[in-house]
């Protein structure tokens, strides 16, 4: 199967992460039919990325060429959190309104009651095309399956984050605003993107139907693996052209195939016993090379 991925194209790693952020995917299609909605919002489809991306083309090129701008703004964040910078990103192409549709209103504003702040909305912005105002919730999260691969069975890195309680949290407390800045909000947007990862050593029978398969999918496993290298905790966003890490020794952290694009999420064996994977690594490889 062939991916969107335009981002692979650019030299420059700020360039890519930024091409990435905008061009990828939301690694869900659609709200799962489970998930107990209080206050709505929608996902925009893979298509809006794509058109989001060819409008932004010719700055992207032109950052590849001389990423200086980009560089720049990106340095003002002090934070590691690749939330944060994911956010970074996206507020700068927002920023770049001769390439969109996009007003942007306004960014992280909280709502503050009295004494108390009842919240913070990541992004409100007006729609030239819709006429509307838009509030848009950001992330990036990297969710691993197990067992049958139900909502609430996708975790985070750390297990109390889980893709159940992130859709939670937006419909439950992130959606809750229907004014901002003196503005009436007409339309709410998750933007999540990241990653998804299957468990390397178990065959999952029936795959949910949110899952967004125009997305690349990727594997977790407890067991280290020949011809991969440990990408930094930037290039989870998106690799480098070249590697910037040899794996060395295993640790918790993303690996990956760059001939294979291989992505790899390797777990110290705390999650589940020990297991045979060489069959897997050949099924998996085989599978690559047959689509």
């Amino acid at each position: 199967m062939s991916f969107f991925e335009p981002w692979q194209q650019y030299k420059n790693p700020c360039v890519r992460q930024l091409a990435f952020c905008i061009s990828s995917p939301n690694i869900i299609s659609c709200i799962p039919s489970t998930l107990r909605i209080k206050h709505s919002f929608q996902l925009h489809d893979h298509v809006f990325w794509q058109t989001q991306f060819f409008q932004y083309q010719a700055r992207l090129n032109e950052l590849d060429h001389d990423p200086t701008d980009l560089l720049s703004f990106i340095a003002q964040l002090k934070s590691t959190r690749l939330g944060l910078r994911f956010e970074m990103f996206l507020l700068f192409w927002l920023r770049d309104e001769k390439y969109h549709t996009f007003q942007l209103i306004g960014h992280s504003i909280q709502q503050i009651e009295g004494k108390h702040t009842l919240g913070e909305l990541d992004f409100v912005i007006f729609n030239h095309s819709t006429g509307q105002i838009e509030h848009w919730e950001v992330a990036i999260k990297y969710y691993l399956a197990e067992s049958h691969a139900k909502l609430e069975q996708w975790y985070g890195l750390n297990r109390n984050d889980t893709l159940a309680k992130k859709l939670n949290h937006f419909t439950q407390n992130q959606f809750q605003f229907n004014t901002a800045s003196g503005q009436s909000i007409q339309q709410k947007y998750a933007v999540l993107k990241g990653q998804l990862y299957y468990p390397i050593d178990q065959a999952i029978s029936h795959m949910p139907d949110w899952i967004n398969t125009t997305r690349r999918i990727g594997y977790w496993g407890n067991s280290p693996l020949n011809g991969l290298y440990r990408l930094t905790r930037h290039e989870w966003i998106t690799a480098n052209v070249s590697p910037a890490l040899s794996s060395g020794w295993w640790h918790d952290g993303l690996y990956c195939n760059v001939e294979q694009t291989l992505f790899y999420m390797y777990r110290l064996p705390r999650i589940q016993a020990p297991y045979k994977i060489s069959q897997s690594i050949e099924n998996i490889l085989h599978t690559l090379h047959t689509n």
